[in-house]
């Protein structure tokens, strides 16, 4: 009996360490709410992924912040709570803080400038974020970065009178802008809603699709035209997850990874457009920026976020970023 009872063990303890490999339950947060364009995209690539291992991966999505925001899903993601996100620039900049140069207010100028140059330096972030414990299955962006406020912001002193929302956790941003003469409120991003709702904020920046979506923009009526930045985004899986899979069908999976990742930056590019038609009908207002206050805006957004770059080391990054801008731009006008 007693080695019967240890084969049978025995068997057991096989059968529960075999048990990953045959099928991987992958814990997946992201900000975007269910029904949103991001959250399709996410659903839609974790049904291929279980067609294609035949059940063997399964996706647990965790939507709308339900896992927290950015820093939130990444500290978990650390200690093993959650195995993959999709994160915006400030999550992904916790991991390799090189990614926040690609951040720098009004240095891109157009979606083609960007693509220019995330060609070139996408793999140089990916080996980073490699090194930190974290695959990246494919790029994205959430469109372009506007001011939204409860009062209309032309002139950069509309800006400093307003209650700003900063993500919170990042020190080095938070004093940036008090330097720069703004009041920043640092809250987690799922808080921006009820921070409008109580007066605690009545600014934020953000993209139209993202105060479309987390209907922000209810709060905050006027939107100021005036492209900030593109919010770089990716789809994450920590590589303790990601090495768990079995090797052959990695390729397979990385593969449709890739395929979402066009899908999402051709949607949310068309989607971003879109969404400020929609708020308008809903009583959104857009203010235009006269080009000398323009040109004012971007002075000062350079002032001050270089000071961030150069005491965190990243000042060749941005100038990285700058030369491949530069080039584009001259190729462009050789033609």
């Amino acid at each position: 009996m007693r080695k019967v009872f240890i084969a049978v063990l025995a068997i057991q303890i096989l059968l529960l360490t075999a048990l990953p490999l045959s099928a991987q339950t992958i814990k997946f947060g992201t900000l975007a709410p269910e029904g949103s364009p991001w959250y399709n995209i996410i659903r839609d690539m974790a049904e291929v992924w279980k067609k294609a291992t035949k059940g063997k991966t399964h996706f647990r999505i965790y939507p709308g912040g339900i896992a927290g925001d950015d820093p939130d899903m990444v500290r978990k993601m650390r200690i093993g709570q959650l195995h993959g996100a999709a994160l915006t620039s400030i999550g992904l900049s916790q991991i390799a803080p090189e990614i926040e140069a690609l951040q720098m207010p009004m240095t891109l100028a157009s979606y083609e400038e960007l693509d220019y140059v995330m060609d070139r330096i996408s793999q140089r972030f990916n080996a980073v974020l490699e090194a930190k414990g974290f695959k990246v299955l494919h790029w994205g962006d959430a469109g372009w970065v506007h001011f939204f406020a409860q009062k209309p912001v032309v002139h950069i002193e509309d800006l400093k009178s307003m209650r700003l929302f900063v993500w919170s956790g990042d020190t080095a941003i938070v004093e940036a802008w008090k330097e720069g003469g703004y009041n920043p409120v640092p809250l987690p991003a799922t808080e921006i809603y009820t921070g409008l709702q109580s007066g605690l904020i009545n600014a934020f920046a953000t993209t139209p699709l993202a105060a479309l979506s987390f209907q922000w923009f209810g709060l905050a009526k006027n939107m100021t035209d005036l492209k900030w930045a593109p919010l770089i985004g990716a789809t994450v899986i920590s590589m303790k997850k990601w090495q768990k899979i079995p090797e052959d069908i990695r390729p397979i999976l990385f593969k449709i990874a890739l395929q979402s990742g066009v899908r999402m930056r051709r949607e949310t590019r068309q989607l971003d457009r879109e969404a400020v038609e929609v708020m308008k009908k809903y009583g959104l207002v857009v203010h235009s920026v006269p080009r000398n206050v323009m040109e004012t805006w971007e002075r000062n957004a350079r002032a001050t976020y270089l000071k961030i770059m150069e005491k965190r080391g990243l000042a060749e990054t941005v100038q990285e970023v700058e030369r491949l801008r530069n080039h584009y731009r001259t190729s462009r006008n050789k033609e």
